[in-house]
């Protein structure tokens, strides 16, 4: 019998691939009230995200964490509502969003928090309205018809150019992906021996069998084209 796959590793959520808990500061999520107003006290870099989060202190006395956007400062005043002014950093509804407009942190349904748009640098873009409801473009440039009571945040997420600078030595990609528990070097399958991939042995590097399996392929043979419609160029 050979080893485990990587794939099979990772699925049995061992250490070596669970995300540390310790490094997520905060949850980043729309607050539950629709009505807030608040002050930034603090930015913070947290080690989970590729982008700053802000700590606001709200009218209420309580804190709330978000994703800080281009421009945030100390001492800004960010709100959550639905008479709120269009600058950078507030939350309203798609339905009260400006066509063209970016955003980030757009919710997928009314109420879920935020799904859309989290990254550093990346933002979406209100396409169109149509009833109550708004077409939305992600940073894939796909389009999504969302539900109007979706809320997002206005501006483009802080962090952008980070992939910009080149790592340089291998030591700094190693660090990199262990911040967010993956694995890495990655071994390619086809350079392994027998008992560590499928496609791995032989005299020359060559996969030996069809890389294309099917959807009911047992885990450790479930490598490749994994129930692809249709294989070759186009």
């Amino acid at each position: 019998m050979g080893k485990r796959i990587i794939s099979q590793r990772r699925g049995r959520g061992t250490h070596t691939y669970r995300a540390p808990s310790h490094h997520f500061k905060a949850d980043i999520q729309h607050p539950s009230a629709r009505e807030l107003q608040g002050t930034v006290v603090r930015l913070l870099h947290d080690p989970a995200r590729t982008s700053p989060i802000a700590e606001v202190r709200l009218s209420t006395g309580k804190s709330l964490y978000t994703l800080a956007p281009e421009g945030l400062q100390v001492g800004a005043r960010l709100a959550w509502g639905s008479e709120v002014p269009l600058e950078s950093g507030n939350t309203l509804s798609l339905s009260q969003i400006p066509e063209g407009t970016s955003m980030f942190n757009v919710e997928l349904y009314p109420g879920d928090g935020g799904r859309f748009a989290r990254a550093g640098g990346t933002h979406a873009l209100l396409v169109s309205h149509e009833g109550s409801r708004a077409a939305v473009q992600l940073p894939s440039k796909v389009i999504r018809w969302l539900d109007g009571r979706c809320r997002a945040t206005l501006g483009v997420v802080a962090g952008g150019g980070r992939l910009e600078k080149p790592l340089l030595k291998a030591g700094n990609a190693y660090y990199k992906a262990n911040a967010k528990a993956r694995k890495w070097p990655r071994v390619r399958g086809i350079a392994g021996n027998p008992v560590d991939h499928p496609f791995g042995g032989g005299r020359h590097q060559h996969t030996g069998k069809p890389k294309t399996v099917g959807r009911g392929a047992p885990p450790g043979r479930k490598v490749g084209s994994i129930a692809a419609r249709r294989t070759g160029r186009k």
